[in-house]
């Protein structure tokens, strides 16, 4: 349970204890990788050297600061320590993740608070808090293809940043599967135990022994060869025990992908149709406007065309033009002239007025 928030005088928050941080599900040990550098001092030590190129000898001035309870996406922190003034962070990794980076600007700040309390620094001093500086590494034995050195960086997840971020953090990431980065693996012959021995178990996996098969197997392998056999022999159950915890956990992360690939699919074809039949009937709605604004026009066009017609032919007719010279001119029937609203009689009698006759007046006498 998470500790509850209570008051601390201002003069005390300097030294909050226990620090924040990041709890999830997990009651499963260390991974393997994890396990061997984490307490193999010489192994560890000469990872370093290989990484750095440098020439250490003394593993007792490696300061193991591994973060304990630090977990996101269930997975804690796997190797922390300090040398030669920097903070360095190892994780393993089976699957390539691009939030990389994000996990380990989480980690160095749990790291730099935890450093802080212990050195009962004041951040909010005037003095500058020397800090050592950050090393992430990132050594990878997934099943995907990938470069034998390849750099993350935390800037990638600002994609509407306008300018340089003011913040950046870059992460090495190394491809440790057999045949990748052999100069690395020369340097450290506990990683290059550790990559034959994950090749080993992929073979076995392809040849279609199952898993816990195929871990029985490159165990019995690898220590009639040689390799691990320090580990292998005394720590048989506790490493097949680890190594199917990995396995398990990339099967599961395998069918979360699948299980939100095809909801990602499903809701997307249905937004898709949604907008597609708005844009259907904003184009249908538009294009039908058009089209009624056209044949309205031309219905209109012709009507009015037709109108002026008659009414011409009629001002003719009233003016004495005879419907067979109409219809030499115009081309139109006799039937068609006399149906005109008024004819040439009706025309012609209704617009003759009566002539009065004026009575004479008497003449005076």
């Amino acid at each position: 349970m998470n500790p509850r928030m209570e008051f601390v005088p201002r003069k005390n928050r300097r030294f909050r204890l226990p620090l924040r941080r990041f709890t999830g599900n997990r009651n499963v040990k260390d991974r393997l990788f994890c396990y061997i550098f984490e307490h193999d001092r010489e192994a560890l030590l000469q990872l370093y050297n290989a990484l750095n190129h440098t020439d250490y000898q003394d593993s007792q001035a490696l300061q193991i600061v591994t973060l304990d309870n630090v977990v996101y996406m269930s997975m804690k922190n796997d190797v922390a320590f300090l040398l030669a003034g920097a903070l360095n962070l190892y994780e393993h990794q089976s699957t390539f993740c691009p939030n990389l980076p994000l996990r380990f600007l989480l980690y160095i700040a749990a790291e730099y608070e935890g450093l802080v309390a212990r050195m009962k620094a004041n951040i909010y001093g005037q003095t500058l808090i020397p800090l050592p500086a950050p090393q992430c590494v990132v050594f990878y034995n997934g099943d995907d293809e990938m470069p034998d050195e390849q750099y993350l960086h935390l800037a990638d997840a600002f994609p509407n940043a306008k300018g340089a971020p003011c913040l950046e953090l870059t992460v090495r990431m190394l491809n440790i599967n057999y045949g990748h980065n052999s100069q690395l693996t020369a340097g450290c012959r506990r990683l290059e135990e550790y990559s034959l021995f994950v090749d080993c178990i992929k073979a076995y996996r392809k040849n279609g022994n199952s898993a816990v098969q195929a871990i029985e197997n490159a165990v019995v392998y690898c220590i009639d060869h040689g390799i691990m056999e320090d580990i292998l022999l005394p720590f048989r159950a506790e490493v097949t025990k680890m190594l199917l915890t990995e396995y398990n956990e990339k099967k599961y992360l395998r069918m979360f992908r699948k299980e939100a690939r095809e909801e990602g699919l499903k809701e997307g074809r249905e937004e898709g149709r949604t907008l597609g039949l708005q844009e259907g009937l904003q184009e249908g709605l538009q294009e039908g406007l058009q089209q009624g604004l056209q044949q309205g026009l031309q219905q209109g066009l012709q009507q009015g065309l037709q109108q002026g017609q008659n009414r011409l032919l009629s001002t003719m007719l009233q003016n004495g033009a005879s419907p067979e010279y109409l219809s030499k001119m115009t081309g139109l029937s006799l039937s068609e002239i006399e149906t005109l609203p008024q004819t040439k009689n009706k025309k012609h009698v209704s617009s003759q007025k009566p002539s009065r006759k004026r009575k004479k007046r008497p003449a005076r006498r």
